[in-house]
């Protein structure tokens, strides 16, 4: 991810279109190799031609859907056993704005493994080659659903706050020179919406982050050194806060007693 001669390959899911294809096109821009996983594999090749001619890097392209335990398993193995890929972008995912009551089981299904089971397994693949070289970098796409159940996503807002937990979690573990960052995009104007049965026209424009913006100030803030990163977040003490808040609860939340409130006579 550096400007250095010493270049990893990166490995993009969810890479044929929105924030995965602007990834592609910034990271072939700073010299990285690519490995792109979707789908569409006829959007996939239009890209990887693109940047093949623009910028000269070498580009793969991974027929891969990730609800697919087969196709999953195939880029598992290749991140744990590939010592080229020092890069996984794990974006691939869907969102469900739909009542919880009235979703389709199987539907919910579907997004759990994609949002969830998917970003979990092909970090832990990742972290399989990375940890034991001490060097790598695993950025996980969450959302700012998952941090306000208030706008009634229920299901989605919970496997992005799953991949939140997951990357500060992962902080903890892992060494210094594994690198992690996770990206909490707003509302952002890509294909997501559609395919989620709304329309992103619908939106105040002044919420709607344009994607090449978001990713533009998502690499800026992995450069940075940022391990959560809200690119619309106007003022980082506001984050600041909120984690100080949060760790101002952990000395009472596992006591020996209960709080004298539970307490009855």
């Amino acid at each position: 991810m550096s400007d250095s001669s010493n270049k990893g390959v990166v490995l993009i899911t969810g890479a044929s279109t929105g924030i995965g294809a602007v990834y592609a096109d910034r990271l072939a821009k700073r010299g990285h190799d690519l490995i792109l996983a979707a789908r569409d594999e006829a959007r996939l090749n239009a890209l990887a031609e693109r940047l093949r001619a623009e910028t000269g890097v070498k580009v793969e392209v991974v027929k891969a859907d990730l609800t697919d335990k087969a196709d999953l398993v195939r880029l598992e193995e290749r991140l744990a056993s590939d010592p080229t890929i020092d890069v996984l972008v794990n974006n691939a995912g869907a969102a469900g704005f739909i009542g919880f009551s009235t979703t389709d089981r199987d539907a919910i299904d579907r997004l759990i493994q994609l949002n969830v089971t998917a970003v979990t397994r092909l970090a832990q693949a990742a972290a399989s080659a990375f940890v034991p070289r001490e060097r790598g970098t695993i950025i996980n796409l969450a959302s700012v659903v998952g941090l306000m159940p208030e706008l009634r996503s229920p299901v989605y807002g919970a496997t992005k706050a799953f991949v939140l937990y997951l990357t500060q979690a992962l902080r903890e573990e892992f060494p210094a020179g594994v690198r992690l960052q996770a990206v909490l995009p707003g509302a952002t104007r890509t294909e997501i919406w559609e395919r989620a049965g709304r329309d992103v026209n619908d939106l105040d424009p002044n919420m709607v982050m344009d994607v090449d913006d978001l990713v533009d100030a998502a690499l800026s803030g992995f450069d940075q050194g940022e391990l959560v990163t809200i690119p619309s977040l106007p003022d980082p003490a506001d984050w600041n806060a909120f984690q100080a808040a949060r760790g101002k609860l952990a000395p009472n939340l596992s006591r020996r007693y209960p709080a004298d409130r539970f307490r009855t006579a």
